[in-house]
């Protein structure tokens, strides 16, 4: 019990030692049985009682008689009829073992309130102001009330955790307000007919009494319907929203299975998002829409092929294009879910811009849902951010200001100066929150299945007679003699060689004739990495030393996707040392895969400081060449196991 707690409870306490000293002291009655009577009757009406709803407590008509006894009796007499009305209610069918403290408090409540009210009645301020008997019969009445129901919702507040005093009162006792009053008019008719038949008239208060008890009690069942109704409605309103809730989470799931860069960056939205809302003051349903919207905004992404997702380097128009879809594919998966807040017009709107030149429908201004400007700030800012595969995350100041700069153009100016304002408080919460979500097992190996049904695609060997490959490229591009000529030279040169530095040091020579470069690697993959096995040029030292998760970087994307790319972006590369030491001034990439007799072996990579120094002529040589180069680099890696091999032999016998 804290001690504040302790304090009210003493102080009630000194106070009903003290009504019922004074209730002793003026002790008077001019007729004991009219006294006994009315203790009778208030007993009688003690057993007619109910239990409150939300509280550990009880109410009966007793009051009745109290009030009659305030009009009737002395204050001794009526302090005595009230405490024990309270005895009678507090012990008959108790539900629970009564603590000594529990009565004790009661009973000093319920004396001081019946001593108060007495003293209003009689008042004699009030008598010399003219205050005629009905007035003075509601005021006892209210004080009553007031003086018995306050100091329980006080103790309830205290020690129930029902929170501040007055809400408490209000919602356990406030109800039963009228009935007093009714009780107050009762007494007062039966006190006049007292006037004119005698006091024993008040018998006839038991029927009345009866009948409010039974009041209370259709009452109060009514008030329980109502709350097991509303009960009902709430549990089905959250099991709604659990299920909701869960879809959502599976939804961002499936996100994550497509894009694992995705993971920690939407749930950073979504703390961004949200504080941002909640200063805008957007009201229940857009701040659960907003939440839901952050975290599914790029589900449409599942409709776009992998490999532009996950590109390291520039899109082409064409998977601009592509890309484009996601926020409208994204809105017609999430209109099936149909969720009960608007999700749908933020996710369709998260790429458009304040100036209207976003996608897909080129609103500006007011016109985008207030949650798709929030979004559209937040992401951009937590993406610069982010480590991404065709670029390192830029330092936070820097992200913030590309944002600020963008205020008015593609944001909400109202959005970024809350984001400016408050990003260290909500980057320093999002740190603070950390993953929320499992990771998916995406790279669990399922060692079951030996085939599928249809069994496995046969491989047929690639071609690998000198000039096959020159000869098909010369007849389909039909390019000058001259570049014709040095393609069959280098070809030519590498199907020859059995040494793989020597092939790889032919490529360097000759592709330096008809491509211009200032660095070039040679990356061969290693079971799930690909490493650097020849560079040369400016970095070939910080290149050699790279071992690339396969997937990731640029030359990473690569060997897994199996698609080129043109002027993509060599500085994520270095980050793979895991020494912030290290970095490259390269600003172009032009990667090709190599194909070998069993599949993609690695790597051929052209690095150049220029920024956007290639060309589609330089991407279409580098593949007439790469196509020769995977087999005559398997040729050259199989002489040197065999004559690794013979050399072992030789020196072990």
């Amino acid at each position: 019990m804290r001690t504040l707690t302790k304090v009210y409870l003493a102080s009630v306490l000194i106070v009903g030692v003290f009504a019922l000293s004074q209730a002793y002291a003026a002790w008077s009655s001019t007729s004991s049985l009219r006294f006994f009577t009315y203790l009778a009757l208030t007993t009688v009406g003690s057993g007619m009682k109910i239990t409150l709803p939300s509280v550990r407590s009880t109410m009966s008509v007793n009051f009745f008689f109290v009030l009659l006894a305030i009009a009737q009796l002395s204050m001794g007499e009526t302090v005595v009829i009230a405490a024990v009305g309270f005895l009678v209610q507090y012990y008959w069918k108790a539900k629970s073992k009564r603590k000594l403290i529990q009565t004790a408090f009661n009973l000093s409540t319920a004396s001081v309130a019946a001593a108060i009210s007495w003293k209003v009645f009689h008042s004699e301020w009030l008598s010399a102001q003219g205050v005629e008997f009905p007035l003075l019969m509601t005021a006892a009445a209210c004080t009553y009330f007031l003086a018995n129901t306050t100091p329980i919702a006080t103790i309830i507040a205290l020690t129930e955790g029902k929170g501040q005093v007055l809400k408490t009162w209000r919602e356990c006792y406030l109800w039963a307000f009228p009935y007093y009053m009714l009780g107050a008019s009762l007494a007062g008719a039966l006190y006049w007919g007292s006037k004119v038949a005698g006091w024993q008239v008040a018998i006839l208060g038991l029927p009345s009494l009866y009948v409010i008890y039974r009041s209370y009690n259709t009452y109060l069942q009514r008030l329980e319907g109502e709350k097991r109704h509303a009960e009902s409605q709430r549990q089905h309103a959250e099991s709604i929203s659990a299920l909701h809730l869960r879809t959502i989470e599976a939804l961002a799931l499936a996100i994550e299975a497509k894009d694992q860069t995705t993971h920690d960056h939407l749930q950073r939205v979504q703390i961004y998002a949200m504080a941002i809302g909640k200063e805008m003051n957007l009201d229940e349903l857009e701040m659960e829409a907003l939440r839901a919207a952050s975290v599914l905004h790029d589900i449409g992404k599942l409709a776009v092929p992998e490999h532009i997702i996950s590109k390291p380097g520039k899109l082409t128009p064409e998977e601009f294009e592509k890309m484009k879809i996601h926020p409208t594919v994204g809105a017609e998966i999430l209109e099936h879910v149909r969720f009960p807040y608007p999700v749908v017009p933020i996710v369709r709107a998260h790429h458009e811009k304040w100036d209207g030149t976003g996608y897909p429908a080129g609103l500006k201004g007011e016109e985008i849902p207030v949650g798709a400007r929030i979004l559209a700030a937040v992401d951009c800012f937590d993406a610069l951010c982010s480590d991404r595969q065709y670029r390192r995350a830029l330092p936070i100041d820097q992200a913030l200001a590309y944002v600020v700069s963008e205020a008015g153009k593609s944001f909400n100016p109202q959005v970024v100066e809350i984001l400016a304002r408050r990003h260290k408080e909500l980057e320093a919460r999002a740190r603070a929150e950390g993953p929320q979500r499992p990771q998916l097992s995406t790279e669990l190996r399922i060692v079951r299945g030996e085939a599928p049904a249809a069994g496995f695609e046969k491989s047929l060997p690639l071609p690998t007679a000198p000039g096959t490959h020159p000869v098909e490229f010369v007849e389909r591009i039909g390019a000058a003699r001259q570049e014709a000529q040095v393609l069959f030279e280098i070809t030519g040169d590498m199907g020859r060689s059995l040494s793989l530095d020597a092939t790889l040091s032919i490529l360097s020579s000759g592709l330096a004739r008809l491509v211009p470069f200032e660095g070039l690697a040679v990356y061969l993959q290693r079971e799930r990495v690909v490493k650097c096995e020849f560079a040369t040029g400016k970095d070939a030292r910080l290149f050699s030393a790279l071992e690339i998760p396969v997937g990731h970087g640029l030359s990473g994307w690569v060997v897994q996707n199996q698609k080129p790319i043109v002027n993509g972006n060599p500085t994520v590369e270095p980050g793979y040392l895991n020494d912030a030491r290290k970095f490259t001034l390269m600003r172009s990439a032009l990667s090709v895969p190599l194909d070998g007799a069993s599949g993609t072996i690695g790597a051929l990579t052209l690095y150049d400081t220029a920024k956007d120094a290639f060309t589609r002529d330089h991407l279409r040589i580098v593949q007439a060449i790469s196509s020769k180069l995977g087999i005559s680099i398997e040729n050259a890696l199989k002489y040197r196991e065999a004559e690794d091999g013979s050399v072992l032999d030789f020196l072990t016998q």
